[in-house]
């Protein structure tokens, strides 16, 4: 197969997943409303965004590793502001 049609596919998944994923990141930064997470699968993702980047530093794949980067910022941040919810719910 033709390295252009890879790099085409590989830059539209990109921009699909980033597409897909940072409008939740968004709007639960902008609302804080994270009542519909959860967690377990939340991590699961947000692993798997990280084991994307390393395998894309290890194939030199920059679609790869800008996409999981992306989302794995944003999953930090979400990550963060779930937790401070969860631990606010708690307490109150």
């Amino acid at each position: 197969m033709s390295p252009v049609i890879i790099n085409i596919v590989g830059y539209a998944a990109a921009i699909c997943m980033v597409c897909g994923y940072l409008p939740q990141a968004i709007y639960t930064i902008r609302t804080r409303d994270t009542d519909g997470i959860a967690m377990p699968t939340f991590l699961l993702l947000a692993f798997g965004s990280i084991f994307f980047v390393i395998q894309g530093f290890m194939l030199g794949n920059w679609p790869l590793i800008i996409t999981n980067l992306i989302t794995t910022i944003s999953s930090v941040i979400v990550f963060g502001i779930k937790v401070h919810n969860d631990r606010k719910k708690k307490r109150g």
